[in-house]
């Protein structure tokens, strides 16, 4: 019980010192901000380690984060194989197609009433469907290979992404568009200029829930059908042969490249909406 009550003890260390943290000017500024949340991200893995070797879970019920973190160090190059396949492959194609398709659909919809106001019901009918249901079929259509798993990334973020960039198109204000008509700018100009940097926020908020949904789609659309390598292969895998440290040395690497993800959308959002009310700390 050692290892537990020492991990208690840090937590509250660490949570005292997360509080004074943000409450001091130290929070204000760019290491303050990223300080917080790492001594937080610590603490829970502390903490799960007392608590695992305190209480003597079994390594098949939970393994504890020094386990996991070995068994990433000597299967790295099993989960490198799986990254390339999930992320590479599948994750990050489907949301190129699905963010630029969405794209187009948007500005032929703010084109067109008649497609506003018949392709978006479809399309949050269509966003509304299951994965599960969804990704045995596009396995069916397209193989065992990672263009499956491309093809359920396109339809996960395809409909988040438009539906957020439509209404980003409307955001921009009725004296600014009429603004923009008297100097008689064409549709394209007043796009250009106008309408899309209004829209940026809300292209960003679709792209940021489209990038977790781009890997949660790419790792199911594995437990249909994959070649023999890849994240949700290995998850489905290992968890039928009880390898439960495996399972979650993929999961951390499925968790780290999700994050990633965000961040580097979050980075290009603040360069690019650094006008934006919200990009002001």
């Amino acid at each position: 019980m050692t290892a537990l009550w020492l991990a208690v003890g840090f937590w509250l260390a660490a949570w005292a010192l997360n509080v004074w943290l943000a409450g001091s000017r130290l929070s204000k500024t760019g290491p303050g901000r990223a300080l917080v949340p790492l001594i937080f991200g610590a603490t829970v893995l502390v903490l799960w380690e007392g608590l695992v070797r305190g209480l003597g879970v079994a390594p098949v019920i939970l393994p504890a984060p020094s386990v996991i973190a070995a068994k990433i160090a000597v299967e790295l190059p099993t989960l490198w194989q799986d990254f390339a396949q999930t992320i590479l492959k599948g994750a990050i194609p489907g949301f190129l197609i699905g963010a630029g398709a969405a794209f187009l659909t948007a500005i032929a919809i703010d084109r067109s009433p008649f497609l506003q106001r018949g392709l978006l019901p479809v399309g949050n009918f269509v966003a509304a469907l299951p994965i599960v249901g969804l990704a045995p079929i596009l396995v069916m259509w397209f193989g065992f290979d990672w263009q499956s798993k491309a093809a359920v990334v396109v339809v996960m973020v395809f409909f988040p992404i438009l539906v957020n960039m439509v209404a980003g198109l409307q955001a921009s204000e009725r004296m600014q568009r009429d603004l923009m008509a008297t100097w008689g700018a064409s549709y394209w100009q007043s796009l250009w200029k106008l309408r899309l940097p209004s829209a940026m926020p809300f292209i960003f908020n679709g792209l940021k829930i489209a990038s977790t949904l781009a890997l949660i789609g790419a790792i199911v659309a594995e437990f249909f059908g994959s070649p023999i390598y890849g994240m949700g292969f290995r998850i489905s895998t290992e968890v039928g042969r009880l390898g439960l440290d495996m399972v979650w040395a993929t999961i951390a690497v499925a968790a780290l490249a999700g994050s990633v993800f965000y961040g580097l959308i979050t980075l290009i959002e603040r360069g690019v909406t650094f006008w934006h009310p919200s990009q002001r700390h």
